[in-house]
């Protein structure tokens, strides 16, 4: 695949997780696949482990957009900085639901092979989020 290709394939990464689109993580999520998050207390693994994440942030969070910034491809390996935003309307990490709007700002890293997301480095500023919807002090 060529890099703009491998960056469309990010783009609509991230549209189908906001979507939760089952069908188009079957198909561009490789079985092997790996997020490394240092801020998950589970492990994501293949188009399951991305369904599980799906449920888990959109079961704490609505209205979810990924707003996309920035897209850089080198290689096999595509960057995306981005806002990740929504209101927290269910439990998140032991954190009732507050109603809160959050917007955290996003780095994720890709590796693509045969044109599908086989790696994944994921870095969210998980402590602004946990500030803004009350669950540690600002």
């Amino acid at each position: 695949m060529s890099m703009e290709a491998n960056k469309d394939l990010v783009r609509a990464y991230f549209t189908a997780f906001r979507d939760r689109d089952a069908a188009w993580w079957q198909r561009f999520i490789a079985p092997d696949f790996v997020r490394h998050d240092p801020g998950l207390a589970f492990e994501v693994r293949g188009p399951a482990g991305v369904a599980r994440l799906g449920e888990v942030l959109h079961g704490a969070f609505s209205d979810i957009e990924m707003h996309i910034a920035e897209v850089i491809a080198e290689g096999d390996r595509v960057l995306a900085r981005l806002r990740f935003t929504g209101r927290h309307t269910g439990e998140f990490e032991g954190t009732p639901a507050t109603g809160t709007t959050v917007d955290i700002a996003v780095m994720d890293y890709f590796r693509i092979a045969d044109g599908r997301l086989v790696e994944h480095w994921a870095l969210m500023d998980n402590l602004s989020m946990l500030k803004q919807i009350g669950a540690v002090a600002p």
